[in-house]
């Protein structure tokens, strides 16, 4: 399979043009190494543009009834089904990520506009309360206004799916921005979005696409026109939205990064707790903030644990991540590869690897770091690197999976389903798994909250939806006033 980017453009009032500020970044492919061109900024001009025409439209889109939206929304998701696999496509040749896992998360992208568009016809955003006096008062969940999405280079348009959705749906008029290091799908996912929502009849400005780096998000951010801000991506990154959006008292939703702890319990099956360990290192090259970032192991496994992973490892596949036998791809850029090298450097301790990859291209091989003192290991590496510590209780466990300032996600592996469901309970983070280590939310309609500085708020089916949305309390009191009199 072979995959051509289009030229990079951006959406804005209506009118698709090419992006022409240059940024100092060279974009790149991960599988040869080879420079793209520089990546691409839409003007401060543009910028300005979009922000007013988003602004203009924001009263007639939040008066649209949630019926009609709910019907653009459908006809999103049904222009978005043939195109899914080229989507993907782009989205693999970007990141390095294999095409047999882009394409399953491509599900993500339709399926966020009709369960966005399920939930405004079931009534999700009125509700009524019962009164002890027959009366009802209603609670109104309505727009904030116009709305930024913020999406990281990993999965960026399902991201993306997920968050324009549910800003449309709520009526915020939606601005989204990718990456800068890969916005090719998101783009091809951007056009089809406007041109569903243009033969639908929605206005100019209801929904925008921008390119850019770190400036044009902050640009973006800090202006009073933006009234809410759904970020995905780094700690760091996430620390400078929240303080503009505080700054601005305007709501943020934050998903940040994780160092995400695998505890094996005692009496797991070693060849189980090796799965796990590979999945988790490996999915999206472990480049994903639920990977596994540190593995907890009984002391006396220690041993096995480590050479059963190396040669779980070993078995895997490198290779051009649109080959569909491809089990492991390269890393999204050369600097990033950098990035994670010295980290893994930095933490001391023996590095341990088994999967030979090339040595063109951005090809880092998954490694486990052993000997490293639990207080050196606490931030996150976002890469396929995780430490390995050992430890003699259960107690000493959780020590160590509560470790962090981050709680994102947690794993748990035992052979006894309850012991570890009980171990799971005592884990600081959002969401905690027993025994699986799927990319997938343990429901749809469960919260994907964070903990410390993973993130802010939650996200969620029905929690991204409730976001970008104010509840207003109307009904009639009737009764008495407190402090009246009669004449």
């Amino acid at each position: 399979m072979t995959v051509t980017p289009a030229p990079l453009r951006d959406l804005v009032a209506g009118r698709w043009r090419d992006a022409e500020v240059e940024l100092a970044l060279v974009r790149e492919n991960p599988l040869t190494g080879e420079a793209l061109g520089p990546a691409l900024a839409t003007s401060a001009a543009r910028v300005e543009e979009a922000l007013a025409a988003a602004d203009a439209v924001q009263d007639a889109w939040a008066a649209t009834s949630p019926e009609a939206r709910a019907t653009a929304l459908e006809a999103v998701a049904a222009a978005l089904a043939p195109r899914v696999a080229e989507i993907a496509a782009l989205e693999s040749f970007a990141t390095g990520v294999p095409i047999r896992q882009t394409l399953p998360l491509g599900m993500i992208i339709t399926g966020s506009f009709l369960l966005a568009a399920g939930q405004l016809r079931e009534g999700w955003l009125t509700r009524k309360l019962q009164r002890e006096d027959g009366r009802e008062t209603e609670v109104l969940l309505l727009p904030w206004g116009p709305a930024l999405c913020l999406t990281p280079w990993n999965a960026p348009a399902p991201m993306g799916a997920h968050k324009v959705a549910n800003a449309l749906a709520a009526g915020c008029p939606a601005i989204l921005k990718a990456s800068e290091y890969v916005p090719y799908g998101s783009q091809l996912m951007a056009e089809v979005i406007d041109a569903a929502l243009r033969e639908a009849g929605v206005p100019d400005g209801v929904f925008q696409f921008v390119q850019g780096d770190a400036s044009v998000g902050g640009k973006l951010t800090l202006d009073a026109r933006v009234r809410a801000v759904s970020f995905t991506g780094g700690a760091k990154g996430g620390a400078a939205v929240a303080a503009a959006c505080g700054a601005g008292v305007k709501p943020v939703q934050l998903e940040l990064g994780g160092n995400n702890p695998l505890v094996i319990l005692p009496g797991t099956d070693i060849e189980v707790a090796a799965r796990a360990a590979v999945d988790l290192l490996t999915t999206l090259n472990g480049q994903w903030c639920r990977a596994l970032g540190r593995l907890i192991v009984p002391a006396d496994d220690h041993d096995a644990i480590v050479s059963a992973v190396l040669d779980r490892l070993a078995t895997l596949k490198p290779g051009d991540p649109l080959d569909e036998s491809t089990d492991y791809g390269p890393l999204v850029h050369s600097a990033h590869r950098a990035l994670v090298q010295a980290q893994r450097a930095a933490l001391g301790g023996t590095v341990h690897t088994a999967l030979k990859v090339a040595e063109e291209g951005n090809f880092l091989s998954p490694s486990l770091v052993t000997g490293v003192p639990p207080e050196q290991a606490v931030e996150e590496i976002f890469g396929p690197v995780a430490t390995v510590h050992a430890y003699g209780t259960v107690e000493e466990a959780l020590a160590l999976a509560n470790g962090t300032a981050y709680g994102l996600e947690a794993y748990v592996f035992g052979p006894d389903e309850d012991a570890a469901l009980a171990v799971a309970r005592r884990v600081r983070a959002g969401e905690v798994k027993v025994n699986g280590s799927s990319i997938m939310s343990l429901h749809l309609f469960a919260p994907r909250p964070a903990w410390g500085r993973s993130g802010l708020g939650e996200e969620g089916t029905a929690e991204t939806l409730r976001f970008f949305t104010n509840p207003r309390v109307v009904g009639t009191e009737g009764g008495f006033a407190l402090h009246s009199r009669e004449a």
